[in-house]
């Protein structure tokens, strides 16, 4: 019985039989493999741990959805480890920009002292507050400084949809920083 078997019975509430029955899709051997092919690939000794845990948690949603097993398990978890390492590069790239651009715009002409520090605060509260969509497409217009279809196009919805979060975002953000009388 193949090793995504015996997990999809146990995800299914079966019990496993066979040699993996303790439902780690990887073998030690594997595991040892996942962790160098993400080393090598630059990704940190720190965040190792969680990609050797991205690639169980892919054997395991294969099974779940039924697929059929790798033909040799050790070279697809190799193949999606080095995935996983491309994608970590790729989300560094994406953090190092953004804070290039937040820090561009700290560097424009803004109010100075005090005023900037209870600003920022309230601003950074109001975010919170919002809801994650609209949290989402206000740092992207605002922070990020895409326009609406780029925003759109990313997200997968349409332009009036991303108007529509914004104004309603900005609506309760203007309203925030009156209530506290920030602005």
């Amino acid at each position: 019985m193949s090793v995504l078997r015996r997990i999809a019975r146990r995800v299914q509430g079966e019990p496993a039989v066979g040699p993996a029955a303790d439902g780690d899709p990887l073998d030690a051997a594997q595991e040892r493999r996942v962790r160098a092919v993400l080393a090598l690939g630059g990704v940190p000794q720190a965040d190792l741990l969680d990609g050797v845990q991205q690639v169980r948690l892919r054997l395991l949603e294969r099974a779940a959805k039924g697929y059929e097993a790798p033909r040799d398990v050790s070279a697809w978890a190799a193949v999606v480890a080095s995935n996983l390492a491309m994608d970590w590069h790729r989300a560094k790239r994406r953090q190092e920009r953004l804070g290039e651009r937040l820090a561009g715009l700290r560097q424009h002409a803004h109010p100075s002292g005090e005023d900037t520090s209870v600003l920022s605060l309230a601003v950074a509260q109001g975010l919170d507050g919002l809801p994650d969509a609209q949290r989402q497409v206000v740092v992207l217009r605002f922070f990020a400084d895409l326009p609406v279809s780029s925003i759109a196009r990313e997200l997968g919805v349409p332009e009036g949809t991303v108007k529509s979060r914004l104004h309603t975002a900005v609506r309760a953000l203007r309203a925030r920083l009156h209530e506290d009388e920030v602005v």
